[in-house]
């Protein structure tokens, strides 16, 4: 097992996604005036030809009025890597879980109970104050292991009831079967859609349910046009921001590095196509923040963070 103060796993790089894309880190974005927060990053994964170690992007982060971040865990070995950063970071809390998508991997080399067992210790741990990403994936995952995604999904949404924590949901073309789960168990009181995907029926539906949406960089994609439509029926207290970096970087920047110091792009667009004004937006989205996840300094931090780039993991470690 690796030492979580030393986690960290690369990005597939231009090579191997045989895309070509700028490896280089966005310009900094002019400063917001009312500060906001990253609700979903995995400052765990490098990527770019010149990757930043995570304060490097948690200082650029505060640079521009992103008051903090919540890190996000998909497998055993990132969620203890993201709880033991977020005690030891004020800028950071965490959220821990198996993603959909490493369920039946687990599942399959019988380890699955036991790295929900690992979650759920977790959990319980001090700035921990989510379960996620969790929920059901059927993009990446044939039918042959949507058995385990269904499994872990509900022991997610028990662990998340249990320690009375927020939970964060990944939902990749599983609309129905993400929000039957969740009215049939009964979803934790306050849920979240990570990187919300749906249209404006499902939008209102959430909101109905009183489920929180967050909205990632692909809200400004061109062809994201169910995304704007949702955005315009959400209530305004029902609406989050996100990354997750480094994935989905906003427009005009698309397909370069992402980063929490780029929520204002997101942010901004996001403010315009509503109409309001972006400061009120932020004091609106800083607010559900806190409801959702609490204060960042509700809980005192422990020692120094250090660099995850010291001693990194082998990306052939991971395959």
């Amino acid at each position: 097992m690796t030492d979580g103060s030393n986690y960290i796993r690369q990005r597939e790089s231009r090579a191997e996604t045989g895309q070509s894309r700028d490896l280089s880190y966005p310009p900094l974005p002019p400063a917001l005036v009312v500060p906001c927060y990253d609700n979903h990053t995995h400052l765990e994964i490098a990527d770019g030809d010149d990757p930043l170690d995570y304060l490097q992007q948690l200082d650029m982060a505060s640079s521009v009025g992103i008051r903090g971040v919540v890190q996000v865990g998909g497998d055993v070995e990132t969620s203890r890597w993201s709880a033991e950063m977020a005690a030891r970071e004020p800028r950071m809390l965490a959220a821990v879980a198996i993603h959909p998508n490493e369920a039946p991997r687990y599942e399959a080399a019988g380890t699955l109970d036991d790295a929900i067992a690992q979650i759920d210790e977790l959990a319980g741990r001090p700035r921990v104050r989510a379960v996620g990403e969790t929920g059901l994936d059927f993009f990446r995952t044939e039918e042959s292991g949507r058995g385990a995604q269904h499994r872990s999904f509900e022991a997610h949404i028990a662990i998340a009831k249990k320690h009375d924590l927020a939970m964060q949901i990944h939902d990749r073309d599983a609309h129905d079967a993400v929000i039957e789960t969740l009215l049939r168990v009964g979803a934790p009181e306050r849920t979240v859609f990570h990187c919300f995907s749906g249209d404006a029926d499902m939008a209102r539906l959430c909101a109905d349910n009183g489920w929180y949406l967050s909205f990632a960089g692909n809200i400004t994609f061109k062809n994201a046009g169910n995304l704007r439509e949702a955005l315009e029926v959400v209530p305004r207290d029902r609406i989050l921001v996100e990354t997750d970096a480094p994935f989905l970087t906003p427009a005009p920047l698309r397909g370069r590095p992402n980063s929490p110091y780029l929520i204002p792009y997101t942010l901004r667009f996001m403010a315009d196509h509503l109409g309001t004004d972006v400061s009120v937006l932020a004091a609106q989205i800083s607010s559900n923040t806190e409801l959702v996840y609490g204060q960042w300094d509700a809980e005192p931090v422990s020692g120094d963070a250090g660099s995850p780039w010291d001693d990194a993991v082998d990306p052939a470690q991971l395959a």
